[in-house]
């Protein structure tokens, strides 16, 4: 590609919010450039089977899904260039994003770059993780795979509580794993924790290992206060430790909440810099859903449309 390209509407990130939005820029005929970044589809990528997006009655796999989504971008003019966007200008416009293969400038801007979830770290974690084999960071999306079965769930804050108790609707049994003597969820969210019969709590416990070759077999806890370490037997694992918005290249140059989510003005995708727009889960905190991501992405080509046609000269 030559140094620079201009588009009138530049999209960072190729997960659902970003495939959507340039589905839906580039049947505007506004000719979409999508900059795929670092995971090229998502989250979706690590995901071995999705049987909650609607339109797929037989599941699909998260890389396949994420295929036809880029293919039906590009089947309506999207260019999709497999570039980072890497440091923004959005002082003046054309905005001006600096990747690893060039500078793309832009009439309007969607940042669907996603979030990551929070990982222990462990190397079989990991393994297991990308292989399918039974650890996850989204029960809502993989709870139903361990129905009638023992599972644990890592964390003490809301979404370790929501997680949990979310599982023992098909769960036999949800083990709650925390590092410490006391949650730092809402008192509420503890109160439901505590009284559900399906959830153990393991207080002052860390997971130092995942065992089991192919898929979950147990984890391996420590006593933080005795060191002393013992086997949990459960096939699932579930990390609710948080999640980090990819919002980097946009500290100090959008509002974002204390987490680092962007924040976008009510029922809409609008930020506060004029023609830039936020899709997705680097926007949203609450629900991080493939569906509510692809959702927040129609609405941000639809803003960012209308935005452009408000400006143009009637002449």
């Amino acid at each position: 590609m030559s140094d620079e390209k201009h588009t009138k509407v530049l999209i960072l990130g190729s997960g659902p919010a970003g495939y959507t939005a340039a589905v839906y820029a580039a049947r505007a005929e506004l000719s979409p450039i999508v900059l795929a970044g670092p995971e090229p589809g998502g989250q979706l990528t690590t995901t071995t089977d999705v049987e909650n997006y609607p339109g797929y009655p037989k599941g699909i796999s998260g890389p396949e899904m994420m295929e036809e989504f880029r293919a039906q971008a590009e089947r309506f003019g999207t260019e999709v260039i497999f570039d980072l966007g890497r440091e923004v200008d959005l002082s003046s416009r054309p905005f001006r994003v600096q990747g690893d293969l060039g500078t793309y400038t832009c009439d309007t801007l969607i940042v669907a770059t996603g979030a990551s979830a929070k990982w222990l770290g462990l190397e079989n974690e990991q393994r297991l993780r990308l292989s399918g084999g039974g650890v996850s960071a989204c029960a809502t999306c993989d709870g139903a795979f361990y129905r009638g079965q023992e599972v644990a769930v890592v964390g003490g804050g809301d979404t370790a509580m929501e997680e949990a108790l979310f599982l023992t609707r098909m769960c036999k049994k949800v083990h709650l794993i925390h590092r410490r003597d006391a949650f730092r969820a809402s008192k509420i969210m503890q109160r439901r924790v505590l009284s559900n019969e399906k959830i153990e709590v393991h207080w002052n416990r860390r997971v130092k290992d995942v065992l089991g070759k192919d898929a979950v077999e147990g984890v391996l806890l420590e006593d933080t206060t005795s060191g002393q370490t013992e086997t949990l037997a459960v096939t699932g694992l579930f990390i609710a430790i948080g999640h980090k918005p990819n919002s980097e290249p946009f500290v100090g140059k959008l509002d974002m909440d204390e987490a680092g989510y962007i924040r976008t003005k009510p029922g809409s995708t609008y930020t506060n810099v004029p023609g830039v727009f936020a899709a997705g889960d680097v926007a949203d905190k609450v629900y991080r859903q493939a569906v509510t991501a692809a959702g927040t992405g129609c609405m941000a080509a639809i803003d960012a449309e209308r935005w452009l046609a408000e400006r143009e000269d009637p002449a």
